[in-house]
Order: structure tokens, then C-alpha cells, then sequence
């Protein structure tokens, strides 16, 4: 990339917020133009007013960006990032997950050879680069003699059913939405190897799923819970490290954790609470992106592996 990054951004929704907010504290990007078919107008980067369109095709005839994100409804990613793969030679970010089927995921793959999908598509994993997960990462590596995780839990509450409708339009189902996040945050921690179980419940407004992994060398299962159905957002995980008697807790809400053994604290890890969670997310995301070397999580292989084991669903309900 150019020392300038240009960028175009497709779609201008909520999370598009948080991608201007990180992106307008980039001395060494633009945002050149948006797209989205159902804002007459764009928001505001930098108190500019970048030019706007309804359509990808009609903005790409006319700039040549270095970067464009996806920031749209989960069912439009494939189609957009086929099309801005083939009509530009930008690298594509894409919001998570990165498509909505595997079918999807395949019509991706065959595009490797004549656009570069493994160079030039990126998915916004954002939950990998939380700072507690990294804290906690970095804590498995630091204690080898801990040994394996034996066990995780994970449970993902958002007051989506407050939106109603516009909560399955914008992101598929709880499953579709946080399981893909619990999925990538757990590439931090251990290598997950299949889905194990799945049961998508109360018409999709809530989750219950088992995922194998291994840690270690050794097999393990993680428990997973999303769910729409409460009042506010509450995210947490716990690993168990069974054969030292040791749990890691780490809260995604408030970006905290902690290690115990019995009584005893081991570590803790906590944030000023000064900057807001997806801004914290974010920052260190598009570092990595528009680095020489992305990291691999961002990547299209990794993605591809995610939506493998997302999408697969056996015993569903």
C-alpha cells in the first residue's frame, strides 16, 4: 500500500461507526468514498464529507481505493466481496462472519487463482484482538507447566430482541452473530478442531453448541452459549486447566480477568475504562491489517476454517 491509504467503506450502519472512529485516528489513511443503497447521505470523516454512492460498482468506476470494507448485513458479504475482488485491486476487509453459508464460502474459494482471495481478503475477527484475550494468550504461553485447557466455557448475551426484526436482518441469528465470535476468540487459546454439537433455539434468538478443540496436545470441549434474550450485553469465558488446578476468567464486556488456583490469586489483567470495547478491538485490528504482515486470524484461510466449523451443525434443531 501507498503511505496514503485510501479507502473506501461499504456500507454506513452502526458498526461502520466504530471502523470511521479507529480509521479517523489514522494519520496515514482517507476515507475516499462510502456506498451504502439505503443513506442518502454519508457520515462525516474527519469533518469532511466523503463522496457517496448507492452502489460498489458505480464508486469503483471512479476510484481506485487500496482498501475497502464491507460493513453490510451478513447475507450481502459474499456478492460484495466477489465483486470488489474482481473490480478493484484493493485488499477487502470484510465484516464477521465472513459469509453466510458454506456454499457462499466455496463460490469465494474458487475465485483464488483469478483475484488473489488468500492475499486480498481480510475478516474483521475483531473479539481476537480484545485485550483480555490477549492477556489471557499470552498467560497460557507464559505457564506451559499449567498444561492443557481441559475444559472452556463461553456465554454471549446481547439485547438484540430489543430490535426485533431488524436484529435477524442485520445479523442472522444469535449463533450466526456471536458464534463466530466466541469461535474466533478461541483461536487464541486453543485449536479448534470440529463442532460437536449445536442447538439453535428460540427461533435463533439463542444458541446452545459444544466445540472440540485441542490444547496442548490433548482433546478438549468448549461449551457455548449465545443468546438475544436479556435486557443488556454481558460477555464471558472461563478456562479450566484441570491438571493444575487452575481457572482463567476474563470478562468481554468490561475487559477484565483473572487467574486463581483454589484460593489464591495467580494474575489479573484490567483496562482504564477509558476507551470503548469495539474501539479496543478495533485499534489493534487495523494495526495488524495495515501492517506488511497482517495477522493470520485476519486472513482468508482462517476465516475459511471458522465458517467450517460455524456452519457445521450437527443434531440442529
Amino acid at each position: 500500500m501507498t503511505d496514503l491509504v485510501s479507502v473506501g467503506l461499504v456500507g454506513v450502519g452502526t458498526i461502520a461507526q466504530t471502523h470511521l472512529a479507529v480509521l479517523a485516528e489514522r494519520a496515514d489513511v482517507l476515507v475516499e468514498f462510502t456506498v451504502d443503497p439505503h443513506r442518502a447521505e454519508p457520515p462525516p470523516f474527519r469533518g469532511a464529507t466523503p463522496r457517496h454512492y448507492a452502489g460498489l460498482d458505480e464508486a469503483l468506476a471512479e476510484h481506485r481505493p487500496d482498501l475497502l470494507v464491507l460493513a453490510t448485513p451478513t447475507h450481502t458479504h459474499a456478492e460484495l466481496a466477489a465483486q470488489a475482488l474482481r473490480l478493484s485491486t484493493a485488499k477487502v476487509l470484510v465484516e464477521k462472519p465472513l459469509v453466510h453459508d458454506l456454499a457462499s464460502l466455496g463460490r469465494l474459494r474458487a475465485l483464488d487463482e483469478a483475484v488473489d482471495v488468500r492475499g486480498r481478503l481480510f475478516t474483521a475477527h475483531h473479539f481476537a484482538f480484545s485485550p483480555e484475550v490477549g492477556w489471557a494468550a499470552e498467560l497460557l504461553a507464559e505457564h506451559p507447566e499449567w498444561g492443557p485447557v481441559t475444559a472452556v466455557t463461553s456465554a454471549f448475551y446481547d439485547p438484540y430482541v430489543l430490535k426485533g426484526a431488524d436484529a435477524y436482518e442485520s445479523y442472522g441469528s444469535s449463533w450466526m452473530d456471536s458464534g463466530v465470535n466466541q469461535l474466533s476468540m478461541l483461536t487464541r487459546l486453543v485449536d479448534l478442531t470440529a463442532l460437536t454439537s449445536a442447538r439453535q433455539l428460540d427461533g435463533g434468538a439463542s444458541a446452545w453448541c459444544t466445540a472440540e478443540y485441542r490444547s496442548r496436545g490433548e482433546s478438549g470441549t468448549a461449551r457455548l452459549r449465545s443468546s438475544w434474550l436479556t435486557g443488556s450485553s454481558s460477555k464471558e469465558s472461563t478456562l479450566v486447566l484441570g491438571r493444575a488446578g487452575v481457572e482463567v476468567w476474563i470478562d468481554h464486556t468490561s475487559m477484565t480477568g483473572f487467574a486463581a488456583r483454589d484460593g489464591d490469586l495467580l494474575a489479573a489483567f484490567g483496562t482504564d475504562g477509558r476507551t470503548a470495547r469495539k474501539v479496543a478491538h478495533y485499534r489493534p485490528l487495523y494495526e495488524s491489517l495495515l501492517s506488511d504482515r497482517p495477522d493470520p486470524v485476519l486472513g482468508f484461510d482462517a476465516a475459511a476454517r471458522i465458517t467450517e466449523i460455524h456452519h457445521a451443525a450437527p443434531g440442529a434443531e
